[in-house]
C-alpha cells in the first residue's frame, strides 16, 4: 500500500536484536576479550601474575624447546589422528547397521551412547581399572592359564598414549553412530530402490553415493570430534596423569600445570595461543567451505 512504509532497516526484528544482547556482550567481553587477553600476554615475561613486560617471541622459543611440550604435540597428533580414523570408520559402520531397522535398535543405540553421557574423569578410571596389569586384563587373561601374556599399556611409556585412543573412543563412537544415523536416515528410499534395480552393490552404493550425500554430517562430526581432541584434559589426567613420566602428556595439561602449578602465566598463555592457533586452523577452512557464497547455473548468489 502506498500508505505503508518499511521500518528503517537497524530497527526491524528489534525484539530479537534486544534478545540477543546478552549474548553479544558475551561473545565479546568473555570470549574474544579473554582470547585478546591471552594473545598480549604470552608476549610477555609473566610469572605468577600478568605484567606487562614484553620479551618478544621469548616464550614460544622456549616453548618449542621445551621437551615436554614437543612429547605433547606428537602426542595430540597420534591421538588426533587415530582418534579421527577410528571414530569416524567406527561410527559410520555402526550406524549403517542400525539403519537395517534391526530388532532392539533402541535398545542398542541407549548401549552404544551410554558412555558418552559420563565425564571423561568416570571414563579414564573406569578405563585405569580395566588396563592396571595388576587386575585389570592381563591379569584376568594371566587366571585363564596364559602366564606370560603382557599388556603394559599403562606402564610402559611407548603405548600410554594408545590406552588413551582407546578410553576416548569407547567414550565418543556413540556420538558419531548418533550423528551418523541422523544423516542414514535422511537419505531418500528412492535412491536405495534405484539403486537395488541397477544391481550396484550396497558397499558401492555407501561409497560413491551415500557418503557424498552426507557430507554435511562428516564436516560437522569433524569439527566437533576436532575441538574434542585438542582440549583432551580430564581423559588424561584420570588415566595416565601424563605418565609413566611425560611419555603420555597433552597440551592441555601442559597449560594447565604451567599456569597453576608451576606459576609460569606467560610460558602457558604462549602454549594456549598455540592451541588457539590449532583450532582455527580447523574451524576457519570448514567455515569458508560450509558460508562461501554459492554460484548455481544462471544464478548468482548475492
Amino acid at each position: 500500500m502506498a500508505g505503508s512504509r518499511r521500518p528503517f532497516a537497524p530497527l526491524r526484528n528489534l525484539n530479537a536484536k534486544i534478545a540477543a544482547v546478552p549474548m553479544i556482550v558475551t561473545v565479546l567481553v568473555v570470549f574474544i576479550g579473554c582470547t585478546l587477553w591471552t594473545v598480549v600476554y604470552s608476549f610477555t615475561s609473566s610469572r605468577s601474575l600478568p605484567t606487562l613486560d614484553f620479551v618478544g617471541m621469548d616464550q614460544y622459543v622456549r616453548l618449542f624447546r621445551t621437551s615436554r611440550w614437543t612429547v605433547s604435540l606428537k602426542n595430540l597428533a597420534i591421538f588426533g589422528v587415530l582418534s579421527l580414523s577410528f571414530s569416524l570408520v567406527l561410527g559410520f559402520i555402526l550406524a549403517a547397521l542400525m539403519d537395517q531397522k534391526i530388532r532392539f535398535e533402541n535398545t542398542f543405540r541407549t548401549i552404544f551412547l551410554y558412555p558418552h553421557a559420563l565425564s571423561f574423569i568416570v571414563t579414564g578410571l573406569v578405563w585405569q581399572w580395566i588396563l592396571t596389569p595388576a587386575y585389570g586384563v592381563q591379569k584376568v587373561v594371566r587366571d585363564l592359564g596364559f602366564e606370560t601374556f603382557n599388556f603394559p599399556i599403562l606402564t610402559d611409556g611407548r603405548f600410554a598414549i594408545y590406552a588413551i585412543v582407546i578410553a576416548g573412543l569407547w567414550q565418543g563412537t556413540g556420538l558419531v553412530m548418533a550423528l551418523m544415523l541422523a544423516g542414514l536416515r535422511n537419505i531418500d528410499d528412492e535412491i536405495w530402490k534405484a539403486a537395488r534395480v541397477d544391481g550396484i552393490p550396497a558397499w558401492k552404493t555407501y561409497l560413491f553415493i551415500v557418503i557424498p550425500m552426507m557430507r554435511p554430517v562428516f564436516i560437522t562430526t569433524l569439527v566437533i570430534i576436532s575441538a574434542t581432541i585438542v582440549k583432551v584434559y580430564d581423559l588424561v589426567v584420570a588415566l595416565t596423569n601424563g605418565g609413566p613420566g611425560i611419555s603420555s602428556e597433552v597440551p592441555a595439561k601442559y597449560v594447565y600445570d604451567l599456569m597453576f602449578s608451576r606459576g609460569n602465566l606467560g610460558q602457558g598463555l604462549a602454549a594456549s595461543t598455540i592451541m588457539l592457533t590449532t583450532v582455527l586452523i580447523i574451524l576457519v577452512p570448514w567455515a569458508l567451505l560450509e558460508f562461501r557464497p554459492r554460484y548455481r547455473k544462471g544464478e548468482v548468489s548475492k
